[in-house]
């Protein structure tokens, strides 16, 4: 149903498991994480463009806030006017309100499509969404992109003694199904490597929502429906990582820990870009008023009244 979101997410995996496989032999755990690790950044270095778009679109918006609210009470009583002129004011300022979240609406499909396509690594499981394969029929299944071969070394891949497919609440089934490819994994193992990436995952979640807070103009922070999100931005989302992490299979929160990694450093970079471009074009500015500005002691020049114009045509 969704194979347009995971063969091309299955595609990319492939190759990043083949070119570091290919130093770290295939069957490295190591191999396995920088391979979701990088795709992950292949992914956001496609997205850069969209990114630094959607600072730009956010500022915009901040500083058309009293346009808009101008708007909206001026137009309070009719709806269809206040669509029509929010439309006009937006197409003049060139403000497109969608690109202010299409990185996150393309996140998010390669997110389900990078869980599912680890989670078929391991069809062994039952209930909702599994197919209750045995051991050695997913073993010789392929997996989208991935050969049959390629099943078997990612089972015999561990990191740090655990499967990289493996959530610290995954049943005793799915952890059997690993017994031909390295041994059972023991929950004591995953939880080793799976809890100081969800406190990582946690950390990093906070740590840019703060950045993003700080970036914040201070009436688009005063008002009440962004404190509320900010909030839960700063403490909810980050707690949430938490809770659901033991439900995260070790790949997915490799995942989350690279990508927020990336979207911090990515924040500063673009930020540090766009006020830089800001100062100058405000320098720009300033030098013009000076340069049009009359010199000390000059009267600025006036422009002469109708009715002087007239009289010096008649003569």
């Amino acid at each position: 149903m969704l194979d347009f979101i995971y063969y091309p997410v299955s595609a990319i995996l492939w190759f990043w498991h083949k070119a570091f496989g290919s130093v770290l032999g295939p069957d490295n755990g190591f191999a396995w994480a920088l391979a979701v690790v990088f795709l992950v950044f292949t992914l956001r270095v496609l997205l850069i463009k969209p990114a630094i778009k959607q600072v730009r679109t956010t500022r915009q918006m901040q500083e058309l806030q009293p346009q808009i609210k101008a708007l909206q009470k001026k137009y309070a009583g009719d709806r269809q006017r206040q669509a029509t002129e929010m439309q006009k004011l937006q197409k003049e300022h060139g403000f497109n309100p969608l690109m202010g979240c299409l990185p996150a609406l393309v996140q998010a499909p390669v997110f389900l499509g990078l869980y599912h396509v680890l989670r078929s690594f391991n069809r062994t499981g039952t209930g909702l969404g599994n197919l209750g394969m045995t051991p050695e029929a997913n073993a010789n299944t392929p997996n989208y992109f991935f050969s049959a071969a390629d099943v078997q070394s990612f089972l015999s891949a561990r990191l740090f003694g655990a499967p990289i497919s493996v959530a610290v609440t995954s049943p005793q089934s799915t952890l059997a199904s690993f017994a031909p490819y390295g041994g059972v994994p023991t929950v004591a193992t995953i939880a080793a490597v799976a809890i100081p990436l969800m406190v990582l995952a946690s950390l990093a979640t906070h740590f840019n929502a703060r950045a993003s807070v700080k970036r914040q103009s201070a009436e688009a922070a005063a008002n009440p429906q962004s404190a509320i999100m900010n909030k839960l931005m700063l403490w909810v989302f980050p707690l949430g990582v938490l809770v659901g992490g033991p439900f995260l299979m070790i790949a997915i929160l490799l995942y989350w820990v690279s990508n927020n990694i990336w979207t911090y450093g990515q924040q500063h970079l673009v930020f540090t870009r766009i006020d830089r471009e800001e100062a100058a074009k405000q320098r720009e500015v300033a030098e013009q008023r000076v340069v049009t500005a009359p010199k000390p002691g000059a009267r600025p020049a006036t422009r002469p009244k109708p009715a002087q114009q007239r009289r010096k045509r008649r003569r």
